[in-house]
């Protein structure tokens, strides 16, 4: 048995902090985050909630982007700068998995090319090259550890970088994302980007897919490995699911420093399952804690005074 956490081989591409740093700023009642305009058309078929549901939250030092949706009627509750696209880092890989999955059954074996290993920022770090792993084992690796190595490996055995790429950029029009544009199947590219209300849209896919969600939704779990004992477990980037934040069912962490720090958290409470895009953030477990808060009637948490929009 082996356990992989994260693996960083640069300091431009590093793991998300499970639960950020004691000095990262948290929401305060300070200056609001607008909610978007009503008028504004937004993608993969979501609309702005009623003006009288959507929220009003104050912070002292806001997110570069951030937006809460509730995925069955799909309905904004809350937006800043949802339509204006930024580096994404690592959400990136919401879109490498949905065009995985396509590619590979789960029990297919994917045979590691030695041009996987050439990588920088985060990593599975046990791929050696010729070894040949499980498909679902290098998803979960791609998902849970934000592992470089396994977006390169799937990216390669389905016929390469280019190809891949270009499937990913066909999947973003095919859902009607206005903002996106992929250049490469990990994220560390500065111009990987999206914004807010498109992510969304992935996130909805993502979590449509059974083989993602289950994976996405697991602390930590072990997976077939052809070596270090035959399983290989796996522990989540995720702050939300690492500091059991009730109901968190996904996603994503990213980190580059052109984006920032990003999570897309999905949460599932009485029956409503919500998903907040966090963007460019100082600490974006707090800040999306503090939106899943007010949408599920806390308001008055730690993170902030937050109250509806009368």
């Amino acid at each position: 048995m082996f356990v992989v956490a994260a693996v960083t081989r640069d300091i431009g591409k590093k793991a998300t902090s499970s639960v950020g740093s004691a000095r990262a700023a948290r929401p305060h009642l300070a200056s609001r985050a607008p909610v978007g305009r009503a008028e504004a058309p937004l993608p993969g078929g979501f609309v702005w909630a009623p003006r009288k549901e959507q929220l009003r939250l104050h912070f002292r030092r806001p997110p570069r982007a951030a937006l809460l949706a509730d995925l069955d009627p799909r309905e904004v509750l809350f937006a800043r700068r949802a339509l204006r696209p930024y580096p994404i880092a690592s959400l990136t890989k919401i879109a490498s998995a949905l065009v995985a999955v396509r590619h590979f059954a789960p029990t297919e074996r994917v045979r590691i090319a030695p041009a996987a290993l050439r990588y920088s920022g985060s990593g599975m770090g046990v791929l050696r090259p010729g070894l040949r792993v499980r498909a679902e084992t290098l998803l979960a690796g791609m998902l849970v550890v934000s592992g470089n190595d396994a977006a390169l490996a799937l990216a390669l055995a389905a016929g390469g970088q280019h190809r891949f790429v270009g499937e990913m950029n066909d999947l973003a029009r095919s859902l009607g994302l206005r903002c996106t544009h992929f250049r490469d199947p990990h994220g560390l590219s500065p111009k990987d980007r999206s914004c807010a209300a498109d992510l969304v849209v992935l996130a909805r896919a993502a979590m449509a897919q059974p083989r993602i969600r289950r994976i996405v939704s697991r602390r930590a779990a072990p997976y077939p490995f052809p070596i270090r004992g035959g399983r290989l477990w796996l522990v989540t980037h995720n702050p939300l699911l690492r500091t059991s934040y009730p109901g968190t069912i996904g996603l994503k962490t990213g980190f580059t420093a052109a984006a920032g720090r990003c999570l897309v958290a999905v949460v599932r409470r009485r029956g409503r399952t919500l998903v907040a895009v966090v963007l460019g953030s100082t600490n974006p477990a707090a800040h999306a804690r503090a939106l899943f808060d007010t949408a599920f009637d806390q308001p008055h948490s730690r993170h902030g005074q937050l109250s509806p929009l009368s």
